[in-house]
């Protein structure tokens, strides 16, 4: 009975230690729309991305390391936590410094990287995927296709392909677009756990604010 109690709680602890930190296939940038995003939790939180004076579109969800199937969070890492300085640099394209802690916490640790590598290398894929201009021209809320938005990155990113990028959305609204990359950050095939395209043709997108 004792072996069998040590045998449990040996195979409960090392199922806790989580996936190895590094050991992952690809990564998913994924960029939320900011004034959806504020409609249906920002602006219930009183959070500073909603503040009309940021002037926030597309901002950096994350930088999420992907296995083929599935993914990997909160690994066990030797690295150190990051800095609020080195929160608070990122919160002109994530909103807030607290989100860049949260995405180090939850993602970030999986990576490999220390937090001053890996926040580097999400601003360097934040910068090579464009995000579309015709979004920031909206005065009044529009509904349209889903398909429209991810439409509008595949001609603004001539890199990128149909499967390597997913839009999502949320309540009736969109919520994010999801691009797969490379560990050097070039478009490829996403996963089959991460193209699920939303198939609204009437969802809603907020304007700036």
């Amino acid at each position: 009975m004792r072996l069998l109690l040590v045998l449990l709680l040996t195979a409960t602890l090392a199922r806790a230690e989580g996936e190895r930190t590094g050991v992952f296939d690809y990564y998913v940038l994924s960029l939320s729309w900011s004034p959806n995003w504020c409609a249906l939790e920002g602006d219930a939180r009183n959070s500073p991305q909603c503040d009309p004076a940021e002037d926030f579109g597309w901002v950096l969800h994350g930088l999420w390391p992907q296995y083929h199937r599935g993914w990997p969070s909160y690994c066990p890492t030797v690295e150190r936590n990051p800095s609020r300085r080195e929160t608070e640099a990122m919160a002109d394209i994530m909103g807030t410094s607290g989100l860049a802690w949260y995405q180090w916490k939850k993602h970030g640790v999986c990576s490999g990287l220390s937090p001053s590598a890996y926040y580097a290398l999400a601003r360097e894929a934040y910068g090579r995927v464009q995000r579309p201009p015709v979004f920031r021209k909206l005065k009044d809320p529009v509904t349209l296709p889903a398909k429209l938005v991810e439409e509008a990155f595949l001609k603004a990113n001539p890199g990128l392909e149909p499967d390597m990028i997913t839009i999502t959305c949320k309540a009736g609204r969109i919520q994010e677009a999801r691009v797969c990359l490379s560990r050097e950050l070039s478009p490829v095939p996403c996963g089959r756990d991460v193209v699920r395209d939303c198939t609204l043709k009437n969802a809603l997108l907020d304007p700036l604010r």
